[in-house]
């Protein structure tokens, strides 16, 4: 079973090229593009080339496909090659050269699957970034699970994967959460507060609030009147109370403000690692938005888009010409008050890494921010960068649904579920799966029923259980699986076992194309239908048969396909369990 042999793509390619040699030896700028057809009446790979050459020679597509497949060169590989409707070349390969994919699976193990497409390209990926001001949320989920299945899968596809955590750090929403400390601090001390309605109100503030008084007991305790002494009235603007209220935190603590600001900040952060490395999503980086403005790296941003002439003064603020790079409006970068703007440190954020020498950047952002992109990309452009080299996948933020009822997840309210509280019900395995189950930016709606139930239409269930079969199967045999290497294949030509051959020679490309598109949920529905193929298989036929020559070959075929779940479910963060 020690395969000789040359990629599908390459070997037809080659053929297609050796025929157009013949059919235009002047030459064509046409290229050979291989396709997949849905259906396998219609071959293993089609061909496009005749109708890209009608124009060129001026002739019917048809009779150009005739003529290509007249002169393809004789082949022990290809079985046949056929005219289909308009002009479309399809293509089949012997059942003998599919066999060869079971020995490739073996033989590579889990690096089957794996390519060089990404050339070592130094790739970054950010991902997550939610504010540290609360446990991370059933929505935040998502994003985890996208941006740790595109790392694995751009990894496994050859690229050289860093991945980083935008902490926000600095802003108005951290100052909130610092101020909601302090004032949950001070009622457990004894001091009757008001709390603000718009003020973070989950329960982890009161903890925080309660760790702080053990850990420093009166140090940062002054009286409710003073906290509140002049600030405007809640009902008649909430917003602008809880900025008085920060405003009066700072003067009154003064040096020790940053010690809550930072004692919130830690917490959270300790929270939402410990929550995420549980998850199996980690990260190489955790790069603070601070550090942009501590080491001046905002505001020579902003100096040199000014230099270079992107930006006006308007009343007072300074506003760079996103118009120019197709932005729907201009946008200010520093306020009349000195302050710098998100869109300022983002600006600095992203220079900052590609001074740090990445090809390539990925943001992982909400659908929310989908206006956000022509703003940072005209950034970019206006400095000097090439625009193609940031990529934006949006993600549109599950929805949770218990028992049929959405479920609310307001942050400041407090009233939500959070990420560690969803895995614990559904399990890991579950909530990374079936956040990737969709293309990131199309609406999910989370099934809790679903997702714990232990039956067929419980995707993750299904694709684990085809795993666990294989192992009962290799298990009821007792023999060494590493013998099956050198299993001879010829036996395997029933129905199933054409159509489990021709999936798992479908795996490379699976794997390139998610590459390729940031697209994880292809993995998750190969998978799928890798999993149903084998099902159909297992029900349909006895592995164990008298034929001693076909028992092996079948398990053979058994082992590659448990090989390969384990791969794909591995790229998702997926176990792969050897009973159930």
């Amino acid at each position: 079973m020690t395969p000789t042999h040359t990629d599908a793509r390459t070997l037809l390619a080659g053929l297609l090229q050796q025929a157009l040699a013949q059919v235009v030896p002047a030459g064509t700028s046409a290229g050979i593009v291989l396709d997949r057809p849905k259906l396998a009446q219609h071959g293993d790979f089609s061909c496009n080339i005749a109708l890209q050459l009608a124009k060129e020679l001026r002739g019917n597509p048809r009779a150009i496909a005739q003529q290509l497949v007249a002169a393809l060169p004789a082949s022990p590989d290809l079985e046949k090659a056929e005219i289909a409707g308009a002009g479309f070349i399809n293509l089949f390969l012997t059942q003998s050269y599919k066999q060869q994919v079971v020995g490739r699976v073996l033989n590579a193990g889990e690096n089957y699957g794996t390519s060089i497409l990404g050339q070592r390209k130094k790739t970054q990926i950010e991902f997550v970034s939610a504010n540290p001001t609360g446990p991370l949320h059933v929505g935040h989920g998502r994003g985890a699970a996208y941006g740790a299945s595109v790392a694995t899968i751009l990894t496994a596809a050859g690229f050289d994967v860093s991945r980083e955590y935008y902490v926000n750090d600095a802003g108005r929403q951290m100052d909130i959460l610092a101020l909601s400390t302090w004032l949950r601090y001070l009622e457990l001390s004894g001091e009757t507060v008001s709390f603000p309605p718009n003020a973070y109100q989950g329960d982890y503030v009161r903890a925080m609030g309660a760790e702080l008084l053990r850990a420093d007991g009166a140090r940062y305790l002054k009286h409710w009147t003073e906290a509140a002494a002049g600030a405007v009235d809640v009902a008649t603007d909430a917003e602008k109370h809880l900025d008085d209220l920060i405003s009066n935190a700072k003067a009154l603590l003064g040096a020790d403000y940053e010690r809550v600001h930072r004692h919130a900040l830690q917490q959270q952060l300790a929270d939402c690692k410990n929550d995420l490395e549980e998850f199996g999503v980690t990260f190489d980086q955790w790069f603070s938005e601070r550090s942009l403005y501590t080491s001046g790296q905002v505001e020579r941003a902003v100096r040199e888009l000014a230099q270079r002439g992107h930006l006006y003064l308007k009343d007072g603020a300074q506003w760079f010409r996103s118009t120019d790079f197709g932005d729907e409006k201009d946008r200010v970068v520093q306020r009349e008050n000195g302050q710098y703007t998100y869109f300022a440190s983002d600006i600095a954020y992203h220079l900052e890494k590609f001074a740090r020498g990445f090809d390539v950047v990925i943001d992982v952002w909400g659908a929310d921010h989908h206006g956000y992109i022509p703003r940072v990309k005209g950034a970019l452009q206006a400095l000097g960068l090439e625009p193609t080299r940031l990529n934006v996948a949006l993600v549109q933020f599950a929805v949770l649904y218990r028992d049929g009822q959405k479920v609310s997840m307001s942050t400041r309210s407090g009233e939500f579920v959070t990420l560690r509280e969803l895995r614990h019900e559904v399990g890991n395995d579950a909530a990374r799966f079936f956040y990737v189950l969709r293309k990131s930016d199309q609406h999910l709606d989370f099934d809790l029923d679903l997702a714990k139930a232990q039956s067929n239409d419980n995707p993750v269930y299904y694709i684990q259980y085809a795993h666990a079969r294989v192992c009962s199967v290799l298990e009821q045999w007792g023999g060494d699986a590493a013998t099956l290497h050198d299993a001879d294949l010829a036996p395997l030509a029933s129905v199933h076992e054409a159509g489990l051959l021709k999936n798992l020679m479908e795996y490379p490309d699976i794997i390139e194309s998610a590459a390729r598109e940031l697209a994880p949920h292809m993995v998750a529905f190969y998978l799928k239908d890798l999993a149903g193929e084998f099902h159909s298989y297992y029900n349909a036929e006895r592995f164990l048969v008298e034929d001693a020559d076909l028992t092996r070959a079948r398990l053979a075929l058994a082992l590659a396909v448990r090989q390969v779940l384990r791969n794909g479910l591995a790229l998702l963060g997926v176990g792969a369990p050897e009973k159930m």
